[in-house]
């Protein structure tokens, strides 16, 4: 069993400054998940990571460092207001909703507001694409290694601490993007010939 307060501050020693900024570690020894995080809203200020400390002591300590460092930077690489063609059209949705609103249109508010909707599922959508979560492995490897790991013991450990948090969660197996995601970390710690070709993640982002 881990104890939660001392826990807690060496997760946030351990984690890179972006993620102590946006990132929040609350203790939830009721919930069913290891860790469990909801997909951040943009009005949302903080980013909470919500942990069964109880089940998180069944991890060894590097499995924890390794799974902590891997929802931090899934966590912060969902960023809402950066250039791209959804985030212009849902600031565009928002903007069209009020002014229609305003105007007492509620057909052009529905119309906006459902634009706004629609590229908000789209930013959603590519926040849980396969290429995402393997970037954020890798960006997880990457903080992993300015804290004293190389990268294939790095790699070694989460992919331990994935199948690891499934055994723990009586999951039946790993889902696809699981797989996907053991399958490059297998890779990179050297077990493997095999990873992800680039062609493969483009084509799963699709």
């Amino acid at each position: 069993m881990v104890n939660p307060d001392p826990e807690i501050r060496r997760l946030l020693d351990l984690m890179p400054a972006s993620g102590r900024m946006v990132t929040k570690l609350v203790s939830r020894p009721e919930q069913a998940a290891v860790v469990d995080v909801t997909f951040p809203l943009p009005w949302h200020r903080t980013r909470p990571i919500n942990v069964n400390f109880d089940l998180w002591g069944q991890l060894s300590r590097p499995q924890r460092d390794l799974m902590l460092l891997r929802t931090v930077a899934w966590l912060t690489s969902i960023r809402w207001f950066q250039p791209s063609i959804y985030q212009g059209l849902v600031l565009a949705g928002v903007v069209g909703t009020l002014i229609e609103l305003s105007q007492g249109d509620a057909i052009g508010a529905v119309t906006a507001g459902g634009l706004t909707a629609l590229a908000g599922t789209q930013i959603w959508r590519g926040s849980r694409s396969p290429q995402l979560e393997l970037e954020a492995d890798e960006a997880a490897l990457r903080v992993a290694q300015r804290r004293g790991y190389t990268e294939p013991e790095a790699a070694r450990h989460l992919l331990d601490a994935i199948e690891v948090v499934a055994a723990i969660e009586r999951r039946p197996g790993l889902d696809f993007t699981e797989l996907l995601r053991c399958q490059n970390l297998r890779a990179i710690a050297g077990s493997s010939s095999m990873g992800v070709p680039d062609p493969m993640r483009r084509s799963l982002n699709r």
